[in-house]
């Protein structure tokens, strides 16, 4: 019988159905011990925006595509890259 190999992917969705259908210590002899942080997380701000600037961002992240977060955090990002 083949041995399975671990999924070599970033996808959250795909590792779960993977995992809903293996069990761990079938991969025991290709499992490494981690000493540092794997996932780090980003800390949230909060902002006051008056119901004008918010139906603005909406509007614009709308046309591009994007969740209103998601365009602000670019805006920021590129504000801080041209800083």
């Amino acid at each position: 019988m083949k041995k399975q190999e671990l999924p070599k992917t970033d996808s959250i969705s795909e590792l779960a159905r993977f995992w809903d259908k293996h069990d761990i210590t079938d991969f025991e002899d290709l499992l490494e011990e981690v000493t540092e942080f794997v996932f780090i997380q980003g800390q949230n701000i909060h902002i006051h925006l008056d119901q004008n600037e918010l139906e603005c961002i909406e509007k614009l992240a709308h046309q591009k595509g994007l969740k209103k977060y998601d365009l602000i955090r670019q805006w920021i990002i590129e504000k801080l890259n041209a800083a």
